[in-house]
This record gives structure tokens, C-alpha cells and sequence, in this order.
């Protein structure tokens, strides 16, 4: 055998030889195939990789030189006249960062075929390990076969193969393939919670491929599906091409419903999921999402569409059938160290379309802005930010989907320009900020004011403003712990306003006009400068006990602040600060406003305080409370925001976990004058082995009216066994259900598997209450384990 040596040490017999005998343990790469794929698996946006960015990973050094090969067995027999190596007892033997081990190896020195029997064990470099009772390779690695072939793969799941030929050119059969990643298959005890069989599996190494053949899914060994062929992708690819996890439901708002995805890998920085949804009471709808990721950044572009007529939430259609579409579509990109930009693209062609199709993740942020609930915007920005500064340069158009919403009175913004620029040291021993601002608004019409005796439509208002800012603040302690932060603020707006009309009384005196008494006056078309000043401290003196226990911190807070008042004037419109009230995030500013358009200003002190104690465990609590008391009412800030009168209402903020697990939380505002609350929001949230979940109330005022919301939102689930439980959501909104939806859960290390009835009772539109019955399963290495 040419190029080969034999060597005794310590017992043991060793043989190197040339790169031609490594086939025997290459064997791994030809047999290394997993059915995790059965179902594609994609991963988020941000794993992907950008092109050519990601070198291939080496194979792992295993300190053999010039692609040597190694191996060693108790005994090593050379029979030259038959041109074999025969090694027995303990083999193992190692190329390139795979080894192989077995009770039996024999090598052909004239044909390279390889053998291997008894007991084999294959570890490839990325640690995998697969086993075979018998396999065989020729010598350029290309074909061969294993018999009882099994593996424990990446993530825990197993597959396992009757008997595995290679047929050349990376192609690969499986015969009587059974694959699960539960434990039960990994010990032999009893039955997986689930598995799939299939008669042949054919893995194509060069497309990345694996096709399934007679492939069946059981659940505790019974047979639950049936797919005669199957594609999907080869586990070696990073990202998974196949089917997806279903989503089946039955409503009565479309039927029996079978949404299948398809997960497509295009590159390894570009994919596709399209999923048809089949419906038995109105035409199908397809959803497709494109995702990329370049060198600069990330786009997620989401797409439906259907050739249907509209329906009601039985089902029963009506009006004309025409094209119904939506997309929602997202882009961030870095241009170089400061600069980047980026886009939202968000329209929909009917206002029901996500509820009448249960499209998820719609009204989520998404870009440098964000819209309100059941709005969908559209924005094209640019930001420069850099250690000391901030700029921003974008345009926004806004969809209103609500059944109270009024295209044409929703403004369109074009530029919206923010900057920010902060000292980079120190100015009169504080930190000096400027601002500046700009901002076009385009609105198209007003709306419609009830108050009129004949409502008419009001002509919109285009407004044009530029702000100028600049603010200081500093902090100084005492040795005593006494704390003082002064701060400026000096501000200078300039509006410039097109001719308004607004509702007006006729008749002196009259606060609340009945329609027969309310006029239109026409304001023409300004500009009008404003400014702002205000100068103030916030003094705080912090009280700190530490006990063996729990440390115990009091800290009572006084703010002082001076500035002017902001004038009333019914010229400038109030586009940014229409949500305005007193929170505890803002009951310690100076100005509490949102935005520009409306500022908090007088001559008013805020008292208050915070109380925090921490346990020596790591429970905590603490509570916040404070007041603002103005030399004056400020009639120009809304009603319901807490601050119009000279006494504001009373702010509380408390927050507990002192019991492991159960967090309790409270947002407290009650009005000043009845003692009533104004705003609250309360709950709890507990997560426990087997029982988790929260449970939260809300009241607040809605603008612009200040008319109290109340909102109630459950959500929970509890085993009361290990494996069977039960889960439940709901939502009270003004004192009705809104929806309540109750599930019966079973899972384990592998399996989640949820049956979920859902009323919605919900009026919206054309839409009615409906009921529907969902079935939702994950399935470990399939989508993420449950």
C-alpha cells in the first residue's frame, strides 16, 4: 500500500496515510441529513445575512497535516495480496475534523472502498453525530450506503433510517425514514409525542433540497396527516425553503379557513413567504412578504390581495366584486457613520380589510414616526445623528381607517424638520441644548361641525411653522444631599397660517351656543410670531436607609418655574399636541407639552415626592405622588388634560413586586375639584410555573372631547396538569365585551398544540359580532420550540 506505515505504541496500532483513504470518515457530509426541514423554519429580518459578508465557515483543525489521514484500532491487519487494511477493536480514525468510530473498518488500498461495521459513530465537525450499524464508500466518496441509520441532530431531534444510499453528485435516498425531536424517541421509551414517517426521503446536496415521499405525521404513534410528496429544503441551508406551520380557523365571517404558508429562500440575503388563505365563504386572499437586507440595511415589504366582493360578518356579500389590497412596507438604511434614511409604505383600499381577513401585525411601529391606533402611515425620512447632534428631514401621509375618520381632514406633513445640537462640555457649569424646528401641514378640509344647525363641511386649515430653541439645565449637590437643578428655556415660534373658518356665537354672552345659535367667522390668512421664556429650578433632597434587610429611599421634590402665558389665538391650529394631559413622566418638567403648538406656561410650583424601598433579594416598591399649584388657570390647555385650572388635579404612580412572580402596578390622576378620578390605570402581571398571564384596567379622557374611556384587558393561562391547561383573553371596553377568547392548551419539550374559541363582539362597519374556532400547533425545530 503505497504511502502507508505502520507504527505499534502503548498497545495500540496507528496508521497515517495519504489524503486517498479519507473517505472513511467523509462519510459524515454524505449521510449528514436531518428532516427538521419537513416544515420550513425562517428566521427574523435581522439574521439575514448581507451579500458576501459572511465567510464559510472552516472545518475544524484537528492537527493532521497536508489533509492527512489518522488512524488507530487495537489491532491493524495489511494484506497485501488482497490489498487490504483491516482495523479491529475501538477504531477510530480522523480527517479533516471528522472522526469515525467502530467496532470494525476495512479498507480497499486498490479500490478505496471503505467499510465500516459494528457500532458506528460519525462526528462531523460542526459536532454532529450520526450512527449505522454498516456503512460503505467508494473511494472518491461520491457513492455508498449505511444500514440502521440514526442521528442526533442540532436542536435535539432525531432521525432515523432503515438503510441510506448515496448515489453520487451529493443525491442521497433514505428508506423507511422516521424523524421527531421528542425525547421519548432518544431512550425508546413508549411513543413521541410526535413524529413523521415517510417510505423515501431524496436529499439533493447541490439544490439544497429534500423530498419527501409517502410521508405520514402521527401523534402518539397515530397517524393524524398524509402527504404524498413533500418538498423541502436540505438542514445544512442556514434558512429553511418549505411549508410553513398552517393556521386553520372556522368563523362565521368567512368560513373554514386554511392559510398556508410558503417560505422561499431567494440568496442568502433575500426571502419570500407567500401564503394563500383558502375560505369557504368568500374568495381566496393571498398574502406575500418580501424581506431583504443589503449592505446599508433592512426592508420588510408585507402585500395582500383578493378579487372579491365586500361581505358582512356572516359571510353574506354584497356590492360590486373589484380588486381588495393592502401593504405594509418598512426600509432602514445606513449610508455611511451618521447619515441614514429610511421609509414606511402603508395603504390599505378598504378600512376592514385586516379584520375581514385576520391580517396580524398591522398597526405596529415601524419608521422614525409613529401613527395612532387603526391609522396606517406612510413616511420617507433622513436622519444625520452624530455624538452632539440630531438632525431629521421627513414627509408623512396619513391613512385613517376608523369608522369616524375623515380622509380629507387628515393633514398631510411635508418637510417635517427636527435638530437637536448639545454642547460638548460644560456652559456656565451646565449642559447647553438647542433645538430647532420646522414643519409644513397641508389639510385638505376640517370637519364637520355638529354644532352648526345645517353641518357643513369647513374648509381646511394650511399651516407653516418654524421654532428656534434653546435650553439649559445644571445640578448641583450639597454635602448635606440637598440637590438644586436650575434650568432656561428661551423659545421663538413663527406660524403662518391660510384663511380659517371656525364656529361662532351671534349672541354676546352665550358660553354654549344651540345650533340655532352658532354662526361661521372667517379669519384671513397670517403670520403670527410667538414666544416663549421660562426659568426655574428643581430642588430634591434625597433620604437614604439601609437596614440588613431592605434599603429605604425618601425623596420629597419641589419644582419652581416661571414663564409666560401662552395667548389664545384661534388662527394657530393645534396639530401636536392634541394628547395632552398630566402623567407622572412629565408632572417634574418645566413644559409637559408634546409638542409645539400648545405650551405649559405661568408662574405654578410642583410639590411632591417619591418613596422606593429595596429588598436585599431584589423585590422592590415604590410610589411617586405630586401636585402643580399656577398663580393662574390656563384656559388655552384642554380641559381634560388636568392643568387648565390653577390647582392641578392630583398625580399618583405606585409599583410593586414584593411577591416573587406578581407584579402590581398603579397610575392615579383625580380631579382637582370632585375628587373624582380623571385617569387611571391599574393591573397586575404573575408568571409562575404553571400559571401566568395579567390583568389590566384603563380609564383615561379621549381627546378631544375629555369623554371618559374604560378598558379591561385579561389575558391568562394555567396548567393544571403538566402537559393540559387552559388559556383565556379578554377585552371590556365601556363596560361591554369586546372579546373573549378561551383555549384548551396541551404541550411538552416538542409539541404545543391549542384548540381556541373567539367572540368578538365588535360592531365596525359592515362588520358584526363574530365567533370563530382556531387551531393553533408549534412543533419544536419547526418554527421555534413551543
Amino acid at each position: 500500500m503505497d504511502g502507508v506505515a505502520l507504527r505499534q505504541g502503548s498497545g495500540r496500532a496507528a496508521l497515517s496515510a495519504t489524503a486517498r483513504a479519507a473517505g472513511s470518515v467523509g462519510l459524515g457530509v454524505a449521510l449528514a441529513c436531518s428532516l427538521t426541514a419537513t416544515l420550513a423554519q425562517a428566521k427574523p429580518l435581522s439574521s439575514i445575512a448581507a451579500p458576501n459578508k459572511t465567510p464559510p465557515a472552516a472545518a475544524a483543525d484537528d492537527g493532521l497535516q497536508g489533509g492527512g489521514f489518522y488512524l488507530e484500532a487495537d489491532s491493524l491487519l495489511q494484506d497485501e495480496a488482497t490489498h487490504h487494511v483491516i482495523a479491529q477493536g475501538g477504531v477510530e480514525a480522523r480527517y479533516k475534523g471528522r472522526v469515525v468510530r467502530a467496532d470494525r473498518l476495512d479498507y480497499n488500498t486498490a479500490t478505496g472502498v471503505i467499510s465500516a461495521t459494528g457500532h458506528v459513530e460519525i462526528i462531523s465537525s460542526d459536532g454532529t453525530a450520526q450512527f449505522a450499524d454498516e456503512i460503505q464508500l467508494d473511494k472518491s466518496m461520491s457513492e455508498g450506503f449505511a444500514k440502521g441509520f440514526s442521528t442526533r441532530l442540532q436542536g435535539d431531534a432525531k432521525i432515523a433510517a432503515q438503510r441510506s444510499v448515496s448515489h453520487g453528485s451529493g443525491v442521497t435516498e433514505f428508506d423507511q425514514v422516521v424523524f421527531t425531536p421528542c425525547e421519548a424517541c432518544a431512550d425508546g421509551a413508549g411513543q413521541p409525542t410526535w413524529s413523521i414517517r415517510a417510505r423515501k426521503v431524496v436529499e439533493d446536496k447541490a439544490a439544497k433540497t429534500l423530498a419527501f415521499h409517502d410521508a405520514v405525521v402521527e401523534i402518539k404513534g397515530v397517524p393524524v396527516l398524509y402527504v404524498p410528496y413533500l418538498p423541502a429544503a436540505d438542514p445544512a441551508a442556514d434558512r429553511k425553503s418549505g411549508f410553513l406551520i398552517p393556521n386553520i380557523t372556522i368563523s362565521g365571517i368567512r368560513g373554514f379557513s386554511w392559510e398556508q404558508p410558503y417560505y422561499q429562500v431567494i440568496n442568502a440575503s433575500q426571502d419570500i413567504t407567500v401564503t394563500p388563505q383558502i375560505n369557504g365563504l368568500v374568495n381566496p386572499f393571498l398574502n406575500v412578504d418580501y424581506r431583504l437586507r443589503t449592505y446599508s440595511g433592512l426592508m420588510d415589504v408585507r402585500a395582500g390581495y383578493t378579487y372579491d366582493q365586500d361581505f358582512t360578518s356572516t359571510g353574506q356579500k354584497f356590492g360590486p366584486a373589484t380588486s381588495r389590497s393592502y401593504v405594509l412596507g418598512s426600509g432602514e438604511f445606513q449610508l455611511n457613520d451618521v447619515w441614514s434614511w429610511g421609509f414606511t409604505a402603508e395603504r390599505a383600499s378598504d378600512p376592514l380589510i385586516f379584520d375581514k381577513y385576520s391580517v396580524q401585525d398591522v398597526f405596529v411601529d415601524r419608521g422614525l414616526y409613529a401613527a395612532d391606533d387603526r391609522r396606517l402611515i406612510s413616511q420617507l425620512d433622513a436622519v444625520r445623528q452624530d455624538a452632539n447632534s440630531y438632525l431629521s428631514i421627513a414627509a408623512i401621509s396619513i391613512q385613517g381607517l376608523r369608522t369616524t375618520d375623515i380622509q380629507n381632514a387628515i393633514p398631510f406633513v411635508a418637510p417635517l424638520i427636527e435638530g437637536h445640537w448639545e454642547a460638548p462640555s460644560a456652559v456656565l457649569g451646565g449642559h447647553l441644548r438647542l433645538d430647532a424646528s420646522a414643519v409644513a401641514v397641508t389639510q385638505n378640509q376640517s370637519v364637520v361641525n355638529p354644532a352648526l344647525s345645517n353641518p357643513e363641511i369647513l374648509p381646511g386649515v394650511d399651516s407653516r411653522r418654524a421654532t428656534a430653541e434653546a435650553s439649559w439645565q445644571s445640578s448641583f449637590t450639597f454635602a448635606n444631599g440637598l440637590r438644586i437643578q436650575p434650568f432656561a428655556d428661551l423659545r421663538g415660534d413663527l406660524y403662518n397660517v391660510t384663511s380659517t373658518t371656525i364656529p361662532a356665537s351671534n349672541q354676546p354672552g352665550v358660553t354654549s351656543p344651540t345650533p340655532s345659535q352658532t354662526t361661521l367667522q372667517n379669519l384671513p390668512a397670517a403670520t403670527i410670531p410667538r414666544g416663549f421664556a421660562m426659568g426655574g429650578a428643581v430642588i430634591s433632597y434625597p433620604m437614604v436607609k439601609a437596614t440588613k434587610a431592605a434599603t429605604f429611599i425618601l425623596e420629597p421634590i419641589v419644582e419652581i418655574s416661571v414663564a409666560n402665558l401662552q395667548i389664545a389665538d384661534p388662527r394657530i391650529p393645534d396639530f401636536d399636541s392634541a394628547d395632552f394631559e398630566l402623567q407622572p413622566t412629565n408632572l417634574f418638567q418645566p413644559n409637559g407639552s408634546p409638542g409645539y403648538d400648545l405650551y405649559e406656561g405661568g408662574q405654578a410650583i410642583t410639590a411632591g415626592g417619591q418613596a422606593t424601598m429595596v429588598l436585599d433579594d431584589g423585590r422592590t416598591a415604590n410610589f411617586m405622588f405630586g401636585r402643580r399649584f399656577a398663580a393662574e388657570s390656563n384656559p388655552v390647555l384642554p380641559g381634560y388634560s388636568g392643568l387648565q385650572g390653577a390647582l392641578s388635579d392630583y398625580v399618583m404612580e405606585g409599583d410593586t413586586t414584593l411577591i416573587q412572580g406578581l407584579r402590581a402596578f398603579a397610575n392615579l390622576r383625580l380631579n382637582s375639584s370632585s375628587g373624582k378620578v380623571d385617569q387611571l390605570e391599574t393591573g397586575v402581571t404573575f408568571a409562575t410555573p404553571r400559571v401566568d398571564g395579567y390583568i389590566a384596567y384603563l380609564q383615561e379622557p379621549i381627546a378631544p372631547t375629555g369623554q371618559p374611556l374604560t378598558s379591561l384587558d385579561v389575558r391568562g393561562e394555567a396548567f393544571f396538569t403538566k402537559h393540559w391547561g387552559v388559556s383565556t383573553y379578554a377585552i371590556v371596553d365601556g363596560g361591554r365585551w369586546r372579546e373573549s377568547d378561551f383555549g384548551l392548551v396541551y404541550r411538552d419539550n416538542c409539541i404545543r398544540i391549542e384548540v381556541l374559541y373567539r367572540h368578538d363582539q365588535t360592531y365596525n362597519g359592515t362588520i358584526g359580532p363574530t365567533t370563530s374556532v382556531l387551531l393553533r400547533l408549534s412543533l419544536a425545530t419547526l418554527g421555534g420550540a413551543p
